[in-house]
Protein backbone atom coordinates (compact mmCIF):
# COMPACT_ATOMS: atom_id res chain seq x y z
CA UNK A 1 0.00 0.00 0.00
CA UNK A 2 1.67 3.36 -0.95
CA UNK A 3 2.49 6.11 1.90
CA UNK A 4 -0.37 7.85 3.29
CA UNK A 5 0.30 11.73 3.65
CA UNK A 6 -0.36 13.48 7.25
CA UNK A 7 -1.98 16.43 5.51
CA UNK A 8 -2.59 16.75 2.04
CA UNK A 9 -2.27 20.66 0.44
CA UNK A 10 -4.51 20.62 -2.72
CA UNK A 11 -3.28 23.31 -4.94
CA UNK A 12 -6.23 24.95 -7.37
CA UNK A 13 -5.44 25.29 -11.01
CA UNK A 14 -8.50 28.12 -11.74
CA UNK A 15 -11.93 28.85 -11.62
CA UNK A 16 -14.47 30.00 -14.64
CA UNK A 17 -17.44 31.98 -15.09
CA UNK A 18 -20.37 29.90 -16.27
CA UNK A 19 -24.04 30.35 -15.97
CA UNK A 20 -24.15 33.43 -14.17
CA UNK A 21 -21.80 32.04 -11.38
CA UNK A 22 -18.67 30.11 -10.81
CA UNK A 23 -17.09 26.83 -11.49
CA UNK A 24 -13.86 24.94 -11.34
CA UNK A 25 -11.69 24.70 -14.24
CA UNK A 26 -10.97 20.75 -14.99
CA UNK A 27 -7.23 21.01 -13.94
CA UNK A 28 -8.84 21.83 -10.56
CA UNK A 29 -11.23 19.45 -10.96
CA UNK A 30 -8.41 16.95 -11.48
CA UNK A 31 -6.81 17.85 -8.42
CA UNK A 32 -9.52 17.37 -5.96
CA UNK A 33 -10.10 13.70 -7.91
CA UNK A 34 -6.26 13.27 -7.74
CA UNK A 35 -6.86 13.71 -3.55
CA UNK A 36 -10.11 11.42 -3.99
CA UNK A 37 -7.99 8.70 -5.48
CA UNK A 38 -5.13 9.14 -2.34
CA UNK A 39 -7.53 8.93 0.37
CA UNK A 40 -8.78 5.37 -1.44
CA UNK A 41 -5.45 3.87 -2.16
CA UNK A 42 -3.36 4.99 0.82
CA UNK A 43 -5.91 6.01 3.66
CA UNK A 44 -6.98 9.28 4.86
CA UNK A 45 -4.64 11.78 6.13
CA UNK A 46 -6.34 13.86 9.46
CA UNK A 47 -7.07 16.79 7.32
CA UNK A 48 -7.27 17.82 3.52
CA UNK A 49 -6.79 21.21 2.75
CA UNK A 50 -7.82 22.85 -0.15
CA UNK A 51 -6.28 26.28 -1.66
CA UNK A 52 -6.80 28.89 -4.18
CA UNK A 53 -8.37 32.35 -4.08
CA UNK A 54 -8.52 33.69 -7.23
CA UNK A 55 -5.84 34.02 -9.34
CA UNK A 56 -7.39 36.43 -11.92
CA UNK A 57 -7.14 39.28 -9.22
CA UNK A 58 -3.75 39.59 -10.31
CA UNK A 59 -4.75 40.49 -13.82
CA UNK A 60 -7.83 42.62 -13.01
CA UNK A 61 -10.63 40.42 -13.46
CA UNK A 62 -13.44 40.60 -11.02
CA UNK A 63 -13.33 38.56 -8.13
CA UNK A 64 -15.52 35.94 -6.99
CA UNK A 65 -17.87 36.50 -3.94
CA UNK A 66 -16.75 34.68 -1.03
CA UNK A 67 -18.06 30.82 -0.78
CA UNK A 68 -17.12 30.48 -4.87
CA UNK A 69 -13.52 30.79 -4.85
CA UNK A 70 -11.37 27.88 -5.88
CA UNK A 71 -11.01 26.77 -2.32
CA UNK A 72 -14.64 26.82 -1.71
CA UNK A 73 -15.58 25.11 -4.82
CA UNK A 74 -12.65 22.11 -4.08
CA UNK A 75 -13.93 21.71 -0.61
CA UNK A 76 -17.35 21.57 -2.60
CA UNK A 77 -16.10 18.68 -4.52
CA UNK A 78 -14.68 16.84 -1.87
CA UNK A 79 -17.43 17.09 0.00
CA UNK A 80 -19.76 15.84 -2.93
CA UNK A 81 -17.29 12.92 -3.56
CA UNK A 82 -17.69 11.80 0.58
CA UNK A 83 -14.02 12.88 1.28
CA UNK A 84 -15.63 14.64 4.49
CA UNK A 85 -16.73 11.29 5.91
CA UNK A 86 -13.23 9.88 6.22
CA UNK A 87 -11.28 13.24 7.65
CA UNK A 88 -11.68 17.24 8.07
CA UNK A 89 -11.45 19.27 4.95
CA UNK A 90 -10.76 23.22 4.85
CA UNK A 91 -10.28 25.74 2.58
CA UNK A 92 -8.25 28.96 1.99
CA UNK A 93 -9.24 31.25 -0.29
CA UNK A 94 -7.56 34.97 -0.56
CA UNK A 95 -4.48 33.82 -2.43
CA UNK A 96 -3.61 34.47 -6.05
CA UNK A 97 -0.59 32.78 -6.57
CA UNK A 98 1.29 28.99 -5.30
CA UNK A 99 3.36 31.37 -3.51
CA UNK A 100 0.68 33.19 -1.39
CA UNK A 101 -1.36 29.80 -1.13
CA UNK A 102 1.60 28.59 1.09
CA UNK A 103 2.11 31.63 3.02
CA UNK A 104 -1.44 32.06 3.68
CA UNK A 105 -1.87 28.39 5.29
CA UNK A 106 0.87 28.81 7.54
CA UNK A 107 -0.92 32.48 8.68
CA UNK A 108 -4.63 31.06 8.95
CA UNK A 109 -2.06 27.59 10.83
CA UNK A 110 -3.41 25.41 8.53
CA UNK A 111 -0.69 23.52 7.76
CA UNK A 112 -0.60 21.48 10.77
CA UNK A 113 2.91 18.86 11.34
CA UNK A 114 5.21 18.35 12.12
CA UNK A 115 5.98 16.31 8.73
CA UNK A 116 8.61 13.40 8.20
CA UNK A 117 9.15 10.71 5.91
CA UNK A 118 6.87 8.80 7.92
CA UNK A 119 4.21 11.00 7.88
CA UNK A 120 4.66 13.65 5.15
CA UNK A 121 3.04 16.35 3.83
CA UNK A 122 1.37 15.47 0.47
CA UNK A 123 1.13 17.92 -2.44
CA UNK A 124 -1.63 17.92 -4.88
CA UNK A 125 -1.16 19.21 -8.50
CA UNK A 126 -0.19 18.55 -11.71
CA UNK A 127 3.10 16.94 -12.07
CA UNK A 128 4.81 19.92 -13.79
CA UNK A 129 3.20 21.90 -11.35
CA UNK A 130 4.96 19.52 -8.04
CA UNK A 131 8.39 20.93 -8.49
CA UNK A 132 7.54 24.50 -8.21
CA UNK A 133 5.38 23.55 -5.46
CA UNK A 134 8.47 21.29 -3.61
CA UNK A 135 10.49 24.50 -3.78
CA UNK A 136 8.21 27.10 -2.25
CA UNK A 137 7.49 24.62 0.43
CA UNK A 138 10.97 24.68 1.02
CA UNK A 139 11.32 28.28 1.19
CA UNK A 140 8.50 28.79 3.22
CA UNK A 141 7.33 25.55 5.09
CA UNK A 142 11.35 24.73 5.69
CA UNK A 143 10.07 21.06 4.43
CA UNK A 144 12.02 19.03 2.00
CA UNK A 145 12.94 15.30 0.49
CA UNK A 146 10.47 12.65 2.06
CA UNK A 147 8.88 14.83 4.43
CA UNK A 148 6.99 16.04 1.61
CA UNK A 149 4.67 13.79 -1.03
CA UNK A 150 4.32 14.22 -4.66
CA UNK A 151 0.17 13.30 -5.75
CA UNK A 152 0.12 14.54 -9.19
CA UNK A 153 -3.36 14.91 -10.46
CA UNK A 154 -3.95 13.43 -14.30
CA UNK A 155 -3.54 15.81 -17.40
CA UNK A 156 -1.76 17.27 -20.06
CA UNK A 157 1.73 17.49 -19.55
CA UNK A 158 3.04 21.14 -19.47
CA UNK A 159 6.60 22.53 -18.89
CA UNK A 160 6.86 24.93 -16.19
CA UNK A 161 10.50 24.93 -16.26
CA UNK A 162 11.29 28.36 -17.35
CA UNK A 163 8.67 29.27 -15.11
CA UNK A 164 10.68 27.03 -12.02
CA UNK A 165 14.08 28.35 -12.47
CA UNK A 166 12.66 32.28 -13.32
CA UNK A 167 10.70 31.13 -9.46
CA UNK A 168 14.50 30.09 -7.83
CA UNK A 169 16.12 33.38 -9.16
CA UNK A 170 13.45 35.81 -7.71
CA UNK A 171 13.37 34.37 -4.47
CA UNK A 172 17.08 33.71 -4.28
CA UNK A 173 18.25 34.93 -0.74
CA UNK A 174 14.31 35.67 0.07
CA UNK A 175 13.27 34.98 3.27
CA UNK A 176 9.89 36.05 5.46
CA UNK A 177 6.54 36.32 3.81
CA UNK A 178 6.96 39.87 3.31
CA UNK A 179 9.88 39.59 1.54
CA UNK A 180 8.72 37.04 -0.64
CA UNK A 181 5.46 38.73 -1.45
CA UNK A 182 7.16 41.64 -2.65
CA UNK A 183 9.97 39.80 -4.88
CA UNK A 184 6.67 38.03 -6.51
CA UNK A 185 5.16 41.54 -7.33
CA UNK A 186 7.97 43.26 -8.79
CA UNK A 187 8.46 39.81 -10.85
CA UNK A 188 4.80 39.66 -12.02
CA UNK A 189 5.07 43.51 -12.66
CA UNK A 190 8.52 43.18 -14.78
CA UNK A 191 6.58 40.13 -16.62
CA UNK A 192 3.52 42.06 -17.30
CA UNK A 193 6.07 44.93 -19.09
CA UNK A 194 7.70 42.75 -21.23
CA UNK A 195 4.07 40.90 -22.42
CA UNK A 196 4.68 37.61 -21.01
Amino acid sequence: MPSSAATLLVFGRGVVAAGGGWALTADSLARVGAAAEHVARAGAPARIVFTGGWAGVSEGAPEPPAGRREGDLMLRAAEEAGLGRFCRLYAETRSRSTLENLLNLVEDGLVGGPYSAAAPLGLVSHAWHLPRVRYLAGKILRLHGPALLDIPAAGPWQSERLLRAGSRLCFLGASGSAALRRRERLATALLRRTGR
